[in-house]
């Protein structure tokens, strides 16, 4: 399990009840690694901000990671950990991959999920 303050996808089960259940939703799906640490910052000073967004992270290595996140299309491209999805009304509206600064994270926020 990764060490932070956001609540852990850790079944495929969970990830699947995150899409039906419609509402907003941001993932990251990382290590506890250079490049994904700072996103998980980011996404725990944002929680307070966001009432109505649900904040999760989900390990990469983890099987949950291996059947959800890694096989989406959406994310076929990226090469940098973590990659971060956006969940609104039960579907990706946004996904990224590699390191983000709080400000971009509030930006993806703000417009993708408004």
């Amino acid at each position: 399990m990764l060490r932070t303050n956001l609540k852990h996808v850790q079944s495929t089960a969970e990830y699947n009840g995150l899409l039906s259940d419609g509402g907003k939703a941001a993932i990251v799906c990382g290590r506890m690694g250079p490049m994904c640490i700072p996103v998980y910052g980011a996404m725990e000073a944002l929680e307070t901000k966001y009432p109505d967004v649900k904040f999760f992270d989900m390990e990469f290595d983890a099987p949950v990671a291996r059947e959800t996140i890694r096989r989406l299309p959406e994310v076929q491209a990226f090469y940098g950990l973590p990659f971060t999805v956006y969940l609104k009304g039960g579907k990706i509206v946004h996904a990224t991959g590699g390191i983000q600064s709080k400000a971009q994270v509030k930006e993806i926020l703000d417009h993708k999920l408004a």
